[in-house]
């Protein structure tokens, strides 16, 4: 029987950088990594495999660094685990003692069992599986109808990688108003619809599957409810992701009402010397101080990264009180961010607030080849002018405005200090220093608050 100081179950982002940080503040204490498949995926990278990637292969993700820094991998199983007496059991008969034991299994796919039809063949997933999604691309290829479902972040971008082969017909079917609806106000994924759109994509909104439809047991189509058709020989659900939390529930770990181990601050759970980090784990909205569910590789990192730093006692104070959901994303050529509480979010939490918003373009002057309109949004609070969410659109350079902002949430900045707030422009990079569009926006809330 083989003695560790930590395992971690599961190979993914999570558990990649627990694995690294743990190991490199701890250099005496042993680590295994248990992972299931020998070779990973970059999760957030899996729709551009569909056309922008080419191969599965350029978004191959593995535990290289871990084994750099010192740690060992295990490709098996974990099946049993009887926490009373730290050992573990796998499916190949291997037996492991530990001394700290790390959940970072993950997410999967929501399975709709509501539609009929959801078990013919031809209705794919997408599953942060290397072989799987390999397979999938391989029957994605030969297809010329295909229809996905969902209208969230994964369903849009595998849609538009999709859209981008002319000989294929690709539609979007999202029950909501807009597509993206939980990351952006109504105006915003409005726009972002017309991108969509734009894109080639057949998109039907306001839309429910009534019926996956098919003969002889494989997809033929789908039938939404209010009777249409759409043809397709491939149908992929991207309906959103529940966390893996099946083996943590068999060993007694408590999991809360969304499904997610609970844990506290410091991603330790109900069990001595049991801690859940990533998809899988309990999260608190930063802004709302509710239980949510924000699955994303760069949570899931981050709280790695405190949780290897804290393994053998609080090294790393975590200091703010919950988890910050930033997004972004490209749509035909354009990009989506937002970061905190948006209108609709922020009115669900009983949260007051205002609005701050400009539109410029992204380069001085606007007539540079490369501009792109840019609008910014701030969302915030009247009690003292702090930013409590943003929302944005334009060039690439949106990836990173967004992240100054959730910045500025974290650290409680207001719109009056973002009035004063040093900046660097360049006409080939930023918008123009007399009208820098997250200070505008911070003006535009100013005026509502004074």
């Amino acid at each position: 029987m083989q003695n560790f100081d930590v395992v971690i179950i599961g190979g993914g982002p999570s558990g990649i950088i627990i694995g690294v940080t743990g190991k490199k503040q701890n250099p005496n204490k042993s680590f295994l990594m248990i992972t299931e498949d020998e070779k990973g995926l970059v999760p957030c990278g899996i729709p551009y495999v569909f056309h922008d990637l080419k191969e599965v292969s350029q978004n191959a993700m593995g535990p290289k660094p871990f084994i750099g820094a010192g740690g060992e991998v295990l490709i098996d199983k974990v099946t049993e685990i009887d926490i009373s007496s730290k050992i573990l059991k796998t499916q190949k008969g291997n037996e492991i003692t530990y001394g700290k034991l790390v959940f970072a299994t993950g997410s999967t796919p929501t399975i709709p069992t509501f539609i009929k039809g959801y078990d013919l063949k031809g209705v794919g997933y997408i599953k942060k599986k290397y072989n799987y999604i390999e397979e999938l691309k391989g029957k994605t290829d030969k297809a010329k109808n295909i229809v996905v479902i969902g209208g969230g972040f994964i369903g849009v971008e595998v849609a538009e990688q999709l859209a981008k082969y002319q000989d294929k017909t690709v539609s979007l079917v999202e029950m909501e108003e807009y597509c993206l609806y939980r990351a952006f106000s109504n105006e915003i994924a409005q726009k972002a619809d017309e991108i969509i759109r734009n894109s080639g994509i057949k998109l039907y909104t306001n839309s429910k599957i009534d019926e996956i439809i098919g003969e002889n047991g494989k997809v033929t189509g789908v039938k939404l409810t209010n009777g249409n058709i759409i043809k397709a020989e491939i149908v992929i659900s991207a309906i959103g992701y529940k966390p893996n939390t099946e083996l943590a529930t068999k060993a007694g770990l408590e999991i809360n009402s969304n499904g997610a181990i609970r844990c506290d601050n410091y991603l330790r759970t109900n069990k001595e010397d049991v801690f859940a980090v990533g998809d899988c784990s309990q999260t608190i909205g930063f802004v709302t101080g509710r239980t949510d569910s924000i699955m994303l590789a760069s949570t899931a990192t981050a709280e790695a990264r405190i949780l290897g730093y804290n393994l053998f006692g609080i090294k790393l104070l975590r200091n703010f009180v919950g988890t910050l959901s930033v997004f972004s994303t490209e749509i035909g050529g354009m990009a989506f961010a937002s970061a905190g509480a948006i209108e609709q979010s922020a009115k669900y939490a009983n949260i007051d607030f205002v609005v701050g918003k400009f539109t410029d373009v992204d380069r001085h002057p606007g007539s540079i080849s490369d501009s792109n309109e840019m609008m910014v949004k701030l969302i915030v609070s009247p009690r003292n002018g702090a930013i409590i969410g943003g929302e944005m659109y334009g060039g690439k350079s949106i990836g990173e405005l967004i992240n100054v902002v959730g910045l500025a949430i974290q650290k409680e900045v207001t719109v009056y200090e973002l009035l004063s707030f040093q900046i660097g422009t360049h006409p080939l990079l930023t918008t123009a220093p007399t009208k820098y569009v997250l200070i505008k926006a911070a003006e535009m809330a100013i005026n509502k608050l004074i």
